[in-house]
């Protein structure tokens, strides 16, 4: 109790105060700690307040936070000096706070001067995270007040809040570090406050540590003063007006590097000392981004410093907090020597991500979480602008049909949502950090971007951010802010166009159809799991209507023809001696097309005889159409079949992944059946000899390099097999300093992996390696033994914690599940943990969504999907928070459907495929 009178003490001294008088009109401390002041009867008060969002009678202008970790004993203490305005009459204060021990509350008029000299009560309401303070004396609107709140608690377990993490240096010695993640409802967790994103205020942070640890804010540090008790206290500037959720402070021993940019902002990057090295090209990326973005929205980064954290416990893959952006390991740090292509990929998106939300989220913050939407959108989306600019030779266009085919997954299910969905409770907050905020956010800005053109669509978004700066937004406002112009000399009508696609849930089909010289258009909402010879096809399609920019190609033209389709049926004029056409010209629209009569056939056919009269986007869109396509019984498989046929043909990385992905989760879905795999060998034979056991090429051909050798050895490929073999045993022989190609380290490991003493190398390895990334791959390996007892023993280690981090359970579950070996262990194992499991990741997150579509996704029977609502009920008070319950189940129905419909077919294609092959090789040996 001394140590938090004495940080009030320090916090009323910083501000100013002193103690010299206890005249109600001056500033005067709190009580005196020697004598017991009386309690107010509280018997007759009652919580003021019902709602889950915060009332809006009081607003936070400032923090004065002090907080003391102790490393040791594993807690803190703090003291919070809230400067509020009241708006009107009230005696009470509702805030935010969850899991903290308030032991005292003191409200003080804007003097700084005692309103009671009684102790204050504080009500508490667990279940909306809610405490309230009564005071005596009325807070009168109009006026400023002090709130002085004195609490501690444990350092948390967990990965929100304030909590703890402990990495490991290569002597064996564990070390510990305290680190926050608040992002979306757990600075409350932290320091009460009002945790909402509109309550935007000021911070003034200090922390006190050891000699030996550095403590880390948004703001850089203005001064440290040296206590008696030997500890440092570090007093950060005072931040820009921000969300709750931003804050971010880290008590820890890490080493760093640092630049700054041509702007004058110095930007660090830090990680555990022995991880100093693979921060080098972190520290780069960051620079490079940084001053890309300053130039393209115009707008400097308001803050000195910008700090990168790779923290060795961390749930997400980052978080933005304004000045601190915290990692995890393997998002932030690169080793040249075992970082793989797509790991730096995968590092510089990351980095371009959190530093878009320097502007997106931060600068500009949405309302409220329903339009998360306005941050993660914009920030996945700008990742692919700005890493495109600066980094042009990792070809990140090249994935970016990969964001929005994964958004076509999950949005033409039943169970999907619109992109601005009401979210009102921690847990469905939670959820709304998925793939449509995020994927389909993203590509529906792609789809504007093109419709409004590059410039327009720039100066629009500039304009937002200079509008609601260090301020809040909402839909509306970026509508408002990007169509204030005019547009084929009409004003355009943005908010009713964006709204087709903001406010209503799923992904349009466009079926088109030539009649003589013009094309028939027909829109409808996509459905995998729902066909129109259904029931309930009409009800599922009631309402909906999108607004959609068409762009299409034909064979009379080089040129993109543009047509805005704003009815459920429409046509354009194409002309008669038009052969072929192509709609959604590069996929910058967000919808799938559908050709009827003999579209599919000329486009087949154009493939066949000249697949580059279409770009490799337009490829690789006309792959993924129509196999969604067959998934919803709206195309046969065989025409699907027949229009990859083409694929040995070519040459461009992205068309031949998205063919090998559709025949790869074929042979995933029927590998338990007697069904021959040989045909995936035979479409890709050609491109599986031509790749090396290296890692040369550019990003996208090493990532194919390394997707077909894996899938290759994993179909018993012979050659494949005794090259990673030979590998693996030389990499061993040589005590595992003999350095593997990077790219394909993950398949030589997978195939060592299949003996016992391999198992057993990689294991022991895997405890020693200093790089996470490494680590990951060995993971990944380990998890393909085909000896259940040794997944089942993986499994074990990652509940425990020790050997693999809480932080890689849940990808580890998913990687048990994916092996065929392990389908029924993994989805048995997250029933029996599934307290366990809810405790460590929390209700909503990514993580727990991860694990339960990652462990029902490969079901595809009745039987299963039966056993999965069964214990769906069983934990029905969670399940019925959730919306990734109904995906999941979705999911096992479109397989179900999948099979019924295609499986007679695949046969059939298999067998005379099969057929094909042994001609083939009958000829090779009669030549």
């Amino acid at each position: 109790m001394f140590w938090v009178r004495f940080l009030v003490l320090a916090l009323l001294s910083q501000a100013g105060v002193t103690q010299t008088s206890s005249s109600p009109t001056h500033a005067s401390a709190p009580p005196n700690p020697t004598e017991e002041q009386p309690p107010l009867n509280t018997g007759s008060l009652s919580f003021p307040w019902s709602h889950l969002r915060l009332p809006e009678n009081i607003v936070p202008l400032h923090y004065h936070l002090l907080l003391h970790p102790n490393l040791t004993i594993l807690s803190y203490i703090g003291t919070v000096r809230l400067e509020l305005q009241v708006q009107n009459n009230t005696n009470w204060v509702v805030l935010h706070s969850k899991g903290l021990r308030i032991t005292t509350a003191t409200v003080l008029d804007q003097n700084l001067a005692h309103l009671s000299d009684q102790v204050l009560p504080v009500l508490h309401n667990p279940t909306h995270e809610q405490v309230a303070i009564f005071s005596p004396r009325v807070l009168t609107g109009g006026q400023k007040y002090f709130l002085l709140l004195e609490f501690g608690a444990e350092l948390g377990e967990g990965f929100y809040g304030f909590y703890r993490s402990t990495y490991r240096t290569s002597t064996g010695e564990t070390r510990t570090l305290a680190s926050t993640h608040f992002e979306p409802t757990s600075a409350r967790m932290a320091f009460p406050c009002f945790d909402e994103p509109s309550f935007k205020a000021n911070y003034s942070i200090s922390i006190r540590r050891s000699p030996a640890h550095t403590a880390l804010s948004n703001m850089p540090v203005d001064q440290t003063v040296v206590l008696d008790d030997g500890l440092m206290e570090d007093r950060f500037a005072v931040s820009v007006r921000m969300s709750s959720y931003l804050v971010a402070f880290i008590v820890c021993d890490f080493r760093s590097v640092s630049a700054t940019t041509a702007s004058g902002v110095k930007v660090s990057v830090y990680a555990a000392p022995e991880k100093w090295e693979q921060t080098h090209y972190a520290l780069k990326a960051a620079v490079k981004l940084l001053e890309f973005y300053e130039k393209y929205f115009n707008i400097n980064y308001p803050l000195p410093k910008q700090d990168l954290v790779a923290i060795p416990g961390f749930q997400s893959g980052a978080m933005e907090n304004w000045g601190l952006i915290t990692f995890r390991e393997t998002s932030l740090l690169y080793d040249p020597t075992t970082s793989s292509a797509s790991d730096r990929l995968w590092v510089t998106k990351v980095i371009a991500h959190e530093l878009a939300h320097q502007w997106f989220g931060n600068l500009v913050t949405m309302k409220w979480w329903n339009d998360i939407w306005l941050n993660e959108g914009f920030a996945t989306y700008m990742e692919y602008i700005s890493v495109d600019t600066t980094y042009p030779k990792l070809r990140v266009e090249d994935y970016l049909l990969d964001t929005c085919f994964v958004a076509i997954g999950r949005d033409s299910l039943n169970s999907s949502r619109p992109i601005s969905s009401v979210a009102e409770s921690p847990t469905q907050i939670k959820e709304m950090f998925d793939t449509v905020s995020y994927n389909k956010g993203a590509c529906v800005l792609h789809m504007l971007r093109h419709y409004l053109t590059d410039q327009v669509f720039q100066i629009g978004i500039m304009r937002y951010l200079r509008r609601y700066s260090y301020s809040n937004a909402r839909n509306q406002d970026l509508w408002d802010s990007l169509a204030n112009y005019l547009y084929a000399g009409e004003h355009l009508d943005l908010t009713t166009m964006m709204n087709t696609w903001t406010l209503q849930t799923g992904v349009p089909l466009v079926t088109v159809a030539r009649q003589g010289s013009r094309l028939v258009l027909k829109q409808e909402r996509f459905l995998r799991t729902t066909h129109p010879s259904d029931p309930a096809w009409p009800s599922l399609q009631q309402g909906y209507l999108w607004h959609i920019p068409l762009t299409y190609r034909t064979d009379t033209s080089t040129s993109i023809h543009r047509h805005l389709m704003t009815t459920l049926t429409d046509s354009v004029e194409v002309g008669e001696e038009v052969g072929w056409v192509k709609v959604n010209v590069d996929m910058a629209g967000y919808y799938l097309v559908h050709y009827d009569g003999p579209g599919w056939d000329d486009l087949i056919q154009l493939l066949k005889d000249n697949h580059t009269a279409l770009s490799f986007m337009d490829r690789t869109h006309l792959i993924h159409n129509a196999f969604q396509l067959t998934t919803a019984g709206r195309l046969s498989l065989d025409k699907a079949l027949d229009l990859i046929g083409y694929l040995r043909s070519e040459s461009h990385t992205v068309p031949l992944l998205q063919g090998l992905a559709y025949l790869e989760a074929f042979y995933r879905m029927v590998e338990r059946m007697d069904i021959p795999d040989t045909y995936i060998l035979w479409y890709f034979r050609g491109v599986i000899d031509r790749q090396t056991w290296s890692d040369k090429g550019s990003v996208s051909e090493r990532r194919l390099r390394s997707e077909l050798l894996s899938l290759a050895c994993h179909l018993g490929d012979l050659p494949c097999l005794e090259q990673a073999q030979r590998s693996f045993t030389h990499w061993l022989d040589s005590n595992s300093t003999l350095s593997l190609p990077a790219d394909v380290t993950e398949t030589v490991y997978s195939v060592g992996a299949q003996e016992d003493s391999g198992w057993a190398s990689l294991l022991h390895i895997y405890t020693l390696s200093l790089s996470e990334t490494h680590k990951h791959k060995i993971l990944s390996a380990l998890a393909s033994s085909r000896d259940t007892n040794k997944l089942h023993r993986l499994l074990e280690l990652g509940l425990e914690g020790e050997v693999i981090r809480t932080q890689d359970l849940d990808s580890l579950i998913v990687m048990v599940a994916r092996n065929p070996r392990g389908h029924h262990l993994a989805w048995s194992y997250v029933q029996k943990y599934w307290s366990t499991l809810v405790d460590k990741f929390q209700l909503g997150s990514f993580s727990i969504r991860n694990i339960i579509i990652g462990t029902t996704g490969q079901f595809f029977s009745t039987e299963e999907l039966t056993e999965v609502r069964v214990f769906f009920e069983s934990i029905h008070e969670q399940a019925s928070q959730l919306r990734v319950t109904q995906v999941a189940m979705d999911n096992i129905q479109k397989n179900i459907l999948w099979l019924q419909r295609n499986l007679g077919t695949l046969r059939s294609c298999v067998k005379q495929m099969c057929v094909n092959i042994l001609q083939c090789t009958h000829t090779d040996l009669l030549s």
